[in-house]
């Protein structure tokens, strides 16, 4: 019993999983597609679509920082500020009054922790993007 039990489930699989990866091979897709910039429009789908393409990659160049503490910080430094870019557009796009005043509450706290994060790198002599502050500045004089 165990035995067909077995076999039935090895069949089950090579003949379900294919189905499964063609799915997965279709969302990696279209979610690759959702990561390309989309032209600028004057609508909130168009702002929130940039708003995370800018906060997922800011996001990856933070963390990409060997040193815990720092890939934290510029991790979340560049979350917190995908937040405020988040809130910003509500309160420019969105009507409803509970999710404005939300949006306001958001942009407060996390105005708070931008500051706190951006002065922790700061005094470690890093960027916002846990990039050596020298570095950063030699590459804007163009040495």
């Amino acid at each position: 019993m165990k035995r067909n039990f077995c076999a039935a489930l090895a069949i089950a699989s090579m003949l379900v999983l294919p189905v499964f990866a063609a799915h997965a091979d279709e969302a990696k897709a279209q979610d690759h597609a959702a990561h390309v910039p989309v032209p600028a429009a004057n609508t909130a789908r168009s702002a929130y679509d940039q708003s995370m393409v800018r906060m997922h990659d800011d996001m990856m160049r933070g963390i990409a920082h060997d040193d815990a503490d720092v890939a934290f910080a510029a991790g979340m430094l560049a979350h917190h500020v995908g937040a405020v870019e988040m809130a910003r557009i509500e309160l420019q796009y969105g009507k409803d009054a509970i999710l404005r005043k939300l949006a306001e509450e958001v942009i407060r706290a996390q105005e708070a922790e931008i500051a706190l994060l951006t002065s922790w790198l700061h005094e470690k002599g890093l960027s916002a993007d846990g990039s050596a502050l020298h570095k950063a500045a030699d590459a804007h004089a163009g040495h």
